[in-house]
């Protein structure tokens, strides 16, 4: 499907946050602009500090956004809202957050958790419904009516994500923020993680944003992916477009540093390490993010985007 028939669910434009001020003010996303198209798995991937879960944060108006805009199916949602406005944003866009042992309340039982959204905007007709409700969703992501009268530190990494999981579908949401929710898990649970994700998408038609910083994982699950440096984006493009042509130099650092399987080839591979002072000189020229076709975006300065459509498309 063309990506121009596709309707943007969540478009964020020229999206700056900043944290702290005067001397002390520091830009943690940098006029950052894109959007995400209704049923799709967009995928954020960068490296620790680039500004990933900022981004996530400011969708769910946990961080409020310096400048530019975020919108959600054509209305504005970023800055002051009425409160019914607010209580609708919150139904509809879930987050499931990176750390499932911080995000879930210690004193409450997996019930409670659960139910909360459900008792909040009152998703339910009689207590009969929402027991229903949360026995069916606890099924849903692979654990027992029996778990819910127990307490989150009962549970393993995996099994307090799935509880995380739970809580955020019972909502029936239509978007959904996936702040790394498989990093802080084995790596035999976050197949099954991953798979529960792609599941509740088909069933429920979801559209997530997907956080990560491995490449690998993201592979399998996006239908395209951003990638982000020091808060700005460096390029956007369909998942296997990127990685047959990967053409930032931030975008090959990143999947140079996948593991290969076999221990006698990875042993012998070479890592490409980006340097931006070395390979960059934006002296003369100011680099902008321009659209290769394709729909594939690189960020660069005019010569440079020469450059990356001859690697693309050829002499």
């Amino acid at each position: 499907m063309d990506t121009n028939e596709k309707k943007a669910l969540l478009s964020i434009q020229n999206l700056d946050v900043v944290f702290g001020r005067g001397k002390k003010a520091f830009k943690a996303v940098d006029n950052v602009s894109f959007d995400i198209y209704k049923g799709e798995t967009l995928s954020l991937v960068g490296e620790s500090g680039s500004g990933k879960t900022t981004i996530g944060r400011a969708i769910v108006r946990i961080n409020p956004c310096s400048a530019g805009a975020i919108y959600y199916d054509g209305k504005k949602i970023s800055g002051k809202l009425s409160r019914k406005d607010d209580r609708e944003v919150i139904r509809k866009i879930q987050m499931i957050f990176q750390d499932p042992a911080a995000s879930l309340n210690e004193r409450a039982t997996i019930e409670y958790i659960i139910s909360e959204g459900l008792y909040n905007f009152h998703l339910y007709k009689d207590d009969k419904e929402r027991i229903a409700k949360i026995e069916k969703i606890i099924r849903d992501v692979g654990l027992l009516p029996e778990h819910l009268t127990r307490y989150p530190h009962e549970f393993s990494g995996g099994q307090r994500q799935r509880v995380g999981l739970a809580r955020s579908i019972v909502m029936e949401p239509e978007f959904v923020v996936a702040d790394e929710p498989i990093s802080a898990l084995d790596v035999s649970i976050r197949a099954q993680v991953l798979n529960l994700l792609k599941k509740f998408q088909r069933e429920r038609g979801l559209t997530y944003l997907f956080i990560a910083h491995d490449l690998s994982i993201v592979r399998f699950i996006s239908d395209r992916i951003v990638v982000i440096y020091k808060g700005r984006i460096m390029e956007i493009a369909e998942t296997e477009e990127l990685f047959a042509y990967p053409l930032h130099p931030y975008t090959k650092s990143l999947i140079s540093a996948i593991p290969i399987p076999d221990p006698i080839i990875e042993k012998g591979k070479k890592l490409f390490i980006y340097k931006p002072s070395e390979m960059h000189d934006y002296s003369v020229e100011q680099p902008s993010l321009v659209d290769i076709g394709n729909g594939h975006m690189v960020f660069g300065s005019p010569s440079e985007i020469e450059k990356y459509k001859k690697i693309r498309y050829g002499e």
